[in-house]
């Protein structure tokens, strides 16, 4: 059964950067096609990040040329690393396979000053 725990996350001020990790069991990550989501207050959980099982990364608009997702096999982690962070990234970010399966409790990011 997957499991996965997120961290990293906290309150950054507008242009700064977090890194968050994501631990996981029951599968592994290079396997699946892997992706960080994100479900901001009031809004529904979307999928902003993705790395195929080849590593090819995909990224939705709003975040390209900013957030870069990874992935250690031997680990068996995924990391995001999200720089020059807006206030519109607030969220809290879950880690998955995609599609997703069970969903972690994630890892809450402010952006604020």
């Amino acid at each position: 059964q997957l499991h996965v725990v997120e961290s990293g996350g906290g309150l950054v001020q507008p242009g700064g950067s977090l890194r968050l990790s994501c631990a996981g069991s029951g599968i592994s990550f290079s396997s699946r096609n892997m992706g960080w989501y994100r479900q901001a207050p009031g809004k529904q959980r979307e999928l902003v990040a993705v790395i195929t099982t080849a590593g090819i990364t995909n990224y939705v608009d709003s975040v390209k040329g900013r957030f870069t997702i990874s992935r250690d096999n031997p680990k068996n982690t995924l990391s995001l690393q999200m720089n020059s962070l807006k206030s519109e990234d607030t969220a809290v970010y879950y880690c998955n396979p995609v599609p997703a399966h069970s969903w972690g409790q994630g890892t809450q990011v402010i952006v604020s000053s």
